[in-house]
């Protein structure tokens, strides 16, 4: 506790003097209103325009910055850190193609809600719009997938403009927000005044929600026979996980939790039925369609979750609770809206909720159910399974571990296998489904929690997307435990190819992959590959006592596919069970 106030003290100590008012530049005006923010780590790659900033940071020391090889690997790394932590995410890239890069990570954090503050370089305000080497019109091309943008005209605007950006950010439906900065405004001299006000005309969150609503959902769980709650990814971003066990428990309600609501309600517990939609349980999916009233708790109604939008939840009142107005009623025609923080709604739900009685024979009737049809494989003593894998990693961890994705046949079986009971525990792209993600957001979240063990589960094709961030683990020794599930093939492609398109296999072919365990040596990372499950054991055991980040490849089954799966254009509980069938 001594060192704990020590170190509150010296930051403190630090942001008073960077708190004086002097003359200084644009760039050193950036850097001293990110340290008053808090930032303690930002993800980079510079270039041209944003040579003043890098060069502010030559000897600066108040907070860290991790070189990338890729600016995606950069924004990657800073959704991450964001989801693992609930702090705000920070990346820097230069103009052209280092803004641009920076797309498909800035795509991906505005579809899952994820706060980050984007800074990107442009070519001197004199040649805006002159097509000038490396300049890209970058808040144009951005402006759909941000939740606001900013271009600098002057210096003297950018403590305000930074306030304002981790303001917007961080509050009300989570986001990106980009800061696009000329480079004759990073070397402007200007007096430095720093901004502790936030007020921004037309933006103005819902936080607390209309009490007559909440009393109406009340009302509606008291009345109900077969109720459910759906949660999202809303309740881990608002902090309301603890208010949700109160009212699960409260009210007795089963409850089902999205893939980002994954750790928002503990697994462990009865009333969790599984993760919901195309690849969910079969409790799950059949108790939403035998629904007489289903709660929505910060999801947004997903296709992947509601799967044929006419047949979703037929019989069901359905009540939306969601800080984002437009989500309410967009897919799901909703009887009950509740618009406010999540974390906020639930506590002044808490005070008036109670027991589901007349959903007694239901609760049976949905445990019964999650023990008779869990999610199932056939295992096999020749051939490495990959759930088998992913069981592996959830017992060696003991469900402790920070687990993060990336897209594909992996993802799912990881979101069915591994169990989380705390939230924060579990970083994927949910709603771009991002191909090479994974591994860039375990270096960001092993950043954000360097105490705890962070695994990164990646297919063999998402991992050569990212493979070169390989060289920041090394050089600065971030302890992740990659692992490669290894099928030489485009998996998931492959899945919908033999069932959806009668077999026929178009460029999915991954054999000429190269050798994992070469790769991660060429890199300086420890590696290891594992095709039995003794092999498997070894390796991660291994993998788990090397001090430094490690790379495992199980190489296993081809052919496997991810069960239970809803194919378009049916409705949720018309599930292909695959080896439960």
């Amino acid at each position: 506790m001594v060192a704990q106030n020590a170190t509150l003290r010296s930051k403190e100590e630090i942001k008073e003097k960077l708190r004086k008012p002097e003359v200084i530049t644009g760039s050193e005006i950036l850097l001293r209103s990110l340290v008053l923010e808090d930032v303690d780590c930002v993800f980079g790659y510079p270039g041209g325009a944003v040579l003043y900033i890098y060069d502010a940071m030559h000897g600066f020391s108040d907070f860290q910055h991790l070189l990338t090889r890729h600016e995606q690997g950069a924004i990657h790394a800073a959704d991450g850190y964001a989801r693992a932590s609930g702090k705000v995410g920070v990346c820097i890239a230069t103009s052209g193609p280092g803004a641009t890069n920076l797309v498909t990570g800035i795509a991906t954090a505005y579809m899952d809600s994820v706060p980050l503050v984007v800074i990107t370089g442009n070519v001197a305000t004199t040649l805006i719009g002159t097509d000038a080497f490396q300049e890209a019109d970058i808040t144009g091309i951005t402006m759909p997938i941000t939740k606001h943008s900013y271009l600098v005209r002057k210096a003297a605007d950018l403590p305000r403009i930074i306030h304002e950006a981790f303001h917007i950010a961080n509050t009300g439906r989570k986001g990106p927000v980009l800061i696009d900065i000329p480079k004759d405004v990073s070397a402007e001299l200007t007096m430095f005044e720093p901004v502790t006000e936030v007020s921004i005309r037309g933006y103005n969150p819902t936080v607390q929600p209309n009490k007559l609503q909440v009393d109406k959902m009340i009302k509606a769980i008291q009345e109900a026979e077969r109720p459910i709650v759906l949660a999202g990814g809303g309740v881990v971003y608002s902090g309301g996980h603890e208010e949700l066990h109160e009212f699960i428990i409260k009210s007795g309600i089963p409850i089902t939790t999205t893939l980002l609501g994954l750790g928002a309600f503990p697994s462990g517990e009865d009333l969790w039925l599984g993760m919901p939609g195309m690849h969910g349980t079969y409790t799950a999916n059949t108790a939403i369609q035998s629904s007489d009233l289903l709660i929505n708790i910060g999801a947004r109604f997903d296709d992947r979750v509601t799967g044929k939008l006419k047949g979703f939840a037929p019989h069901a009142k359905i009540v939306h609770i969601d800080i984002d107005p437009a989500e309410i009623g967009k897919n799901v025609p909703t009887d009950i809206p509740i618009v406010g923080d999540v974390k906020t709604v639930l506590q002044i739900a808490n005070k008036d909720v109670k027991y589901a009685a007349k959903a007694d024979a239901w609760r049976a009737q949905l445990l019964a159910s999650k023990q008779e049809k869990p999610y199932k494989y056939t295992d096999s003593e020749d051939e490495l399974k990959p759930q088998w894998v992913i069981e592996m990693l959830y017992e060696e961890s003991k469900g402790e571990a920070i687990v993060t994705t990336d897209v594909g046949q992996h993802q799912m079986w990881a979101a069915q296998f591994y169990k989380f009971n705390k939230p924060r525990s579990w970083v994927t792209s949910g709603g771009l489904g991002t191909m090479g993600f994974g591994f860039p957001s375990a270096i960001g979240a092993q950043m954000a929690n360097p105490d705890r063990l962070v695994i990164s589960i990646n297919g063999d094709g998402g991992m050569q997307m990212c493979a070169q961030e390989l060289a920041i683990c090394a050089i600065n020794n971030i302890p992740v435990k990659v692992v490669i599930i290894n099928n030489q093939v485009l998996g998931m492609v492959r899945q919908w190819q033999e069932l959806i398109y009668d077999n026929r296999y178009s460029h999915i072919d991954l054999s000429g992959s190269p050798d994992f365990v070469k790769l991660a040596d060429a890199y300086g990372v420890k590696g290891f590959r594992a095709s039995t499950k003794e092999e498997a054991r070894a390796a991660w055991t291994e993998a788990m006592n090397h001090p430094g980040p490690a790379v495992v490849e199980f190489v296993v089954r081809k052919h496997e596919n991810v069960y239970p799966m809803v194919t378009q254009g049916s409705t949720i509980d018309q599930m292909l069970m695959g080896d439960a069938e």
